[in-house]
């Protein structure tokens, strides 16, 4: 880490929080981003004197939980925001430092981080690009595979949502262990078990009149929609009456997971429900009789502690961060063996008593994750960097 300039007296810390992915994202990233802003400004006023900045390019606003908050926007083109965070980085100078408002620490929140002359701690989500460079576009890839060097070695902390990206950080940039702080992402309150009339009346909502397996997450290769679609055609063969829910917007390259289910003869045991309103959320995870999160690959995995939260019973895959995120509250599968997932879910509908084992151990595993711990030891490592050097 580089040397802090001094101790100071305590006093209110000048936090600027970049916003940016909860005004103009929709997944992990903006809920990380929201929660931060939401429980910073209501349980930490006496210790962080936070201000929210933006690039307002695209017309959208914070979201109304965080509008009380004070705010600092510039108007820059998405493109031309991202690139000039880039060139100064590669040039090391501090261009943006006359665009963002005074402070004493800037946050990134995504993976962004312009060169600056105050300390700036940077949370990396994952590094997908690089594991998995495929499922990116080759924009997205060219651009962080050239700039996530720069702000990782620019950021005088480093936080990583899960053991997994800490260990990515070391491997794939040598970054310095002591640099990086593993702080686990919350759940949200609302994620409760539902009662059955509340299951019913969101049920009705998507026309889910059967049984059903659940998928939430963005509509992409590495979600591994595939291999669930060939598990599911397994359980079809052994007589289950099971459809598939899929919750999530369309991303890309999903046409080929549409023509599968028509190859499978799936379509009338297939719901796709596109990006639902949260408030559905926990009916939906309420009333499966199993969640599924075969994914390729994740940084976190909010969906797998979401379902747990609800009392959903959990199959999902045994790489990245999904073990250290699921415990011993799930049943863990490769998740290129359609043959181990299909035996997992139906060990699972089969077994009522296996249903209530995992149903008891994921409500436990989810209420160790709190955005109120999160928050904390995230003005802790404020108070670490606070005084340091910039880059």
């Amino acid at each position: 880490m580089k040397k802090r300039r001094s101790e100071g007296a305590k006093r209110r810390m000048a936090v600027t929080l970049d916003a940016g992915p909860a005004v103009h994202q929709n997944a992990g990233l903006a809920r990380y981003t929201e929660r931060l802003a939401y429980h910073l400004h209501r349980d930490h006023v006496n210790t962080v004197d936070l201000t929210l900045f933006y690039n307002a390019h695209s017309g959208h606003s914070l979201p109304e939980t965080l509008r009380p908050i004070p705010q600092h926007t510039i108007s820059l083109g998405q493109y031309a925001w991202r690139l000039s965070v880039l060139a100064s980085q590669i040039l090391r100078r501090p261009f943006a430092e006359r665009q963002l408002p005074a402070g004493e620490i800037y946050h990134a929140a995504e993976h962004l981080l312009p060169n600056l002359r105050r300390p700036t701690l940077l949370t990396v989500h994952d590094l997908i690009f690089e594991r998995f460079p495929q499922h990116h576009t080759w924009t997205n890839r060219f651009f962080l595979k050239l700039g996530m060097p720069l702000f990782v070695r620019a950021a005088s902390a480093i936080i990583a949502v899960s053991q997994q990206t800490r260990r990515d950080l070391i491997e794939l940039y040598n970054v310095p262990p002591v640099k990086i702080h593993v702080i686990y992402e919350g759940i949200d309150q609302r994620f409760t078990p539902v009662d059955p009339p509340g299951v019913a009346a969101v049920r009705g909502k998507y026309g889910i009149e059967r049984p059903y397996l659940l998928m939430v997450g963005t509509l992409e290769p590495r979600k591994n929609h595939a291999t669930a679609l060939r598990a599911l055609a397994r359980l079809k063969v052994d007589s289950f009456p099971h459809c598939l829910v899929i919750v999530g917007g369309r991303g890309w390259l999903f046409d080929p997971i549409q023509a599968l289910v028509g190859e499978l003869d799936l379509s009338a045991d297939v719901i796709f429900t596109g990006r639902i309103p949260d408030d559905d959320l926990p009916a939906l995870y309420s009333g499966a009789d199993c969640f599924l999160m075969p994914s390729l690959y994740e940084g976190f995995g909010f969906p797998v502690l979401e379902a747990m939260a609800c009392g959903t019973p959990v199959v999902c895959s045994n790489t990245s961060s999904l073990p250290e995120v699921a415990g011993d509250a799930a049943l863990l599968v490769d998740p290129e063996d359609e043959g181990m997932l299909a035996a997992a879910m139906g060990r699972l509908l089969a077994n009522s008593s296996l249903g209530s084992q995992l149903r008891c151990r994921g409500t436990e595993q989810a209420a160790g994750f709190r955005w109120s711990a999160c928050v904390e030891q995230t003005v802790q490592i404020y108070a670490e960097v606070e005084g340091m050097d910039g880059d």
